[in-house]
């Protein structure tokens, strides 16, 4: 009996230097270090000066998107227009929602520029007939009149002046 104590004392301190030897309680009275490191995405679009939120899209837009709601970056026409105008991203607060040639533009360049993307249509701020206002769908580039109150994604846009 005394061998095996002496034996799993033994194997117990070999197994404490290896770890490190640190008996402390996991929970440490130190505050976690938080990243001072802005997570705020932007892609600039150097040939016409715009600079475009580029944030991850949630399951809660993708839910709003599709049942017709409005939440986060994803809802009707008005919903869109003060989401934008209210947007406070990246450093920057005068975000405006795009114009359909703008979106058109940016979904015309080979290649995806966004990290994060939708494959469905997104609000711009150009009217069409009948009360209706253009959304562009980024896998074709064009334009398509959807009805105010329908859901569709957000992206907003802002001029560099650079």
């Amino acid at each position: 009996m005394k061998k095996a104590a002496v034996g799993v004392g033994i194997l117990l301190a070999t197994v404490l230097a290896i770890a490190g030897g640190d008996l402390a309680p996991a929970s440490s009275k130190v505050a976690p270090v938080v990243s001072p490191c802005s997570t705020d995405t932007v892609y600039v679009d150097r040939d016409t000066k715009l600079m475009w939120q580029d944030a991850a899209y949630t399951d809660a837009e993708d839910g709003a998107y599709i049942h017709n709601r409005s939440f986060g970056k994803a809802g009707t026409e008005g919903y869109a227009v003060q989401y934008c105008q209210r947007l406070n991203y990246a450093g920057y607060s005068d975000w405006r929602l795009p114009t359909a040639d703008e979106l058109m533009e940016i979904h015309q360049h080979a290649g995806q520029h966004f990290q994060h993307f939708r494959d469905r249509d997104f609000w711009t701020s150009t009217p069409a007939l009948e009360g209706k206002y253009y959304a562009v769908f980024p896998a074709d580039a064009y334009r398509y009149a959807r009805n105010r109150r329908e859901s569709n994604y957000i992206r907003c846009v802002r001029c560099t002046g650079k």
